[in-house]
């Protein structure tokens, strides 16, 4: 049985979340401060958190930050009234994987929380010894990807990579010569549905070109990017 945690001070809606999550099997506890929140998800073991961020005594950009230079990698989804772009970019890019505006609907909540727990088993089952030489290690040609150091070696040079570069690397290494198009990366790596006028995938893929080069990334017009 998959463990969430609901990071919401406001008792109806954690109560709601609660209720609807729990008709689904899921078991939840609840925690209506940041603070709190906190020391929850890294005393205990969670598959997935779902995180307001308008938080008292901890703002849940915080707990967001804090949790990932901690080390904790559990998927989460924030749960939010802010719905400003600069919002959005800002916790996608601090490392959630998702991000729901408020007012929502329970039926998509659920529908991204399945998704996300599926994601996370699918990894999971993909970095295991069987699957690859070294725990935590992707390869692929002259490139190996620690996704621990998060870093890539190329041409025998180690280089470092931010959580997004690293997420769209892995992303491609797992999918060698297959066309990604914008909306799977987008997808896969921000958790965000498909916008028109995002040019987020274009400025990482520029950036991850400069560190293992230009060539290795093909763009196909119209279709997407491949890695060779």
């Amino acid at each position: 049985m998959s463990r969430i945690l609901i990071v919401e001070d406001d008792q109806d809606i954690a109560s709601f979340i609660k209720r609807g999550l729990e008709a689904e099997s899921y078991a939840c506890d609840i925690a209506d401060n940041g603070a709190l929140a906190l020391g929850l998800a890294q005393s205990n073991s969670y598959q997935l958190i779902v995180l307001d961020l308008s938080l008292p005594l901890l703002d849940g950009t915080d707990v967001l930050t804090k949790l990932r230079d901690a080390g904790v990698d559990v998927p989460i989804i924030v749960l939010t009234a802010r719905t400003a772009l600069k919002d959005r970019i800002s916790v996608l890019e601090g490392g959630a994987h998702d991000y729901m505006p408020k007012p929502f609907q329970f039926a998509e909540l659920l529908a991204r929380v399945r998704l996300r727990l599926q994601a996370s088993a699918t990894t999971a089952e993909a970095e295991s010894p069987a699957a690859a030489k070294e725990y935590g290690t992707l390869h692929h040609g002259e490139l190996t990807l620690d996704m621990r150091q998060h870093r890539v070696k190329v041409d025998g040079k180690w280089k470092d990579l931010s959580r997004r570069e690293l997420g769209l690397l892995e992303t491609f290494m797992r999918h060698p010569r297959m066309v990604l198009s914008r909306e799977q990366l987008l997808s896969h790596v921000w958790g965000l549905d498909f916008d028109p006028g995002s040019n987020v995938v274009d400025v990482y893929i520029a950036t991850l070109r400069k560190k293992i080069g230009a060539q290795r990334l093909e763009t196909i017009r119209g279709a997407g990017y491949r890695l060779l």
